[in-house]
């Protein structure tokens, strides 16, 4: 069984409790303080998770924290939406559509940035610039950040593509095998697609450059039953920052141990991430964007209002912590 399946069926796991928990917590019961459970997506976007544990940052801040892997912000957001969860990881593409169906869906805090978005082709093709891309193939994500930036870029340089389909593990074998003739993929399958080609690569970057945002959330009933937990959390995440950002080797072993990554490649993916916890002026906006992109392609019902998600980011959290 593969890494991805592993992760796919640890999710089912938790997806399958949903309706246990929420008919139990519509039943009042007490959440158990000091603790949470911490639907973490499997990628370095959110390093923190893994360094907090590993280095004991969790154990200092005087918070138990218990992780469940999942293979995408869409399934974590679900489980945070059906209440297995107190907090889940989401990309901003996710949760921007994810926010329209959980009302009660909050921002606490933005972990990373990452502006590395770009197409990789092989350099042994005679696709050299965005333009040539006319009338290709692209293997990408649907509906992922990834989706998002290589529709952007291919609208920037008036370019019609054919967009395929690829789960992020298929990405590198699509490329590899000639499949398709170039892929847009979010790290760390980015770099695992250009390791595929061999030496054989080009990447293509768009302008201007996507601002990915990798985030953490709970559910507004979380916040006002466990206020101190998350606070505490977030404070172990924010700790992470540095020896992610100085690449200690404690941080890219245990970044490495629960990516099932090499540390090598690690290291080389988490040099493109910008980690500060923080919420940005601009976070509400960048939501929005993303929200009128996916309404704009269908995949957001045309008469759905889009909210202001200054309203969905709540800040106590995080400043309750940076008091």
């Amino acid at each position: 069984m593969t890494v991805e399946s592993r992760l796919r069926t640890a999710a089912a796991l938790v997806l399958s409790i949903v309706l246990g928990v929420t008919v139990t917590a519509c039943g009042g019961s007490k959440p158990t303080p000091g603790e949470l459970t911490v639907a973490w997506v499997v990628d370095p976007c959110w390093a923190q998770v893994p360094v907090a544990e590993d280095l004991g940052f969790f154990a200092d801040a005087g918070v138990t924290v218990k992780v469940v892997p999942f293979p995408t912000g869409a399934a974590a957001l679900e489980a945070l939406a059906g209440g297995a969860v107190d907090v889940a990881n989401g990309g901003d593409v996710p949760t921007s559509a994810a926010a329209l169906k959980n009302q009660r869906l909050r921002i606490i805090a933005d972990g990373a940035r990452w502006d590395g978005g770009r197409f990789v082709v092989r350099k042994s093709s005679d696709i050299t610039t965005i333009p040539d891309l006319a009338g290709r193939r692209i293997a990408v994500p649907l509906g992922s950040s990834a989706h998002y930036f290589a529709t952007k870029f291919l609208t920037q340089a008036g370019v019609q593509a054919e967009l395929i389909q690829t789960g992020p593990g298929e990405i590198p074998g699509a490329i590899g095998n000639r499949d398709v003739d170039a892929v847009a993929v979010f790290q760390p399958a980015l770099a695992k697609a250009v390791e595929a080609l061999n030496g054989d690569s080009l990447e293509l970057q768009g302008s201007p450059k996507y601002n990915q945002h990798s985030l953490y959330l709970a559910n507004e009933n979380t916040i006002a039953a466990k206020k101190p937990e998350l606070a505490k959390f977030l404070s172990a995440v924010a700790e992470a920052d540095a020896p992610l950002t100085d690449r200690t080797p404690e941080a890219m072993a245990a970044v490495a141990k629960a990516t099932a990554l090499d540390e090598t490649l690690v290291d080389n993916v988490l040099r493109e991430f910008v980690f500060k916890v923080e919420l940005g002026p601009e976070l509400a906006a960048d939501l929005a964007d993303r929200a009128r992109w996916a309404q704009g392609l269908g995949r957001i019902p045309a008469d759905a209002q889009i909210p202001d998600y200054q309203t969905r980011i709540d800040a106590s959290v995080l400043g309750s912590n940076e008091q």
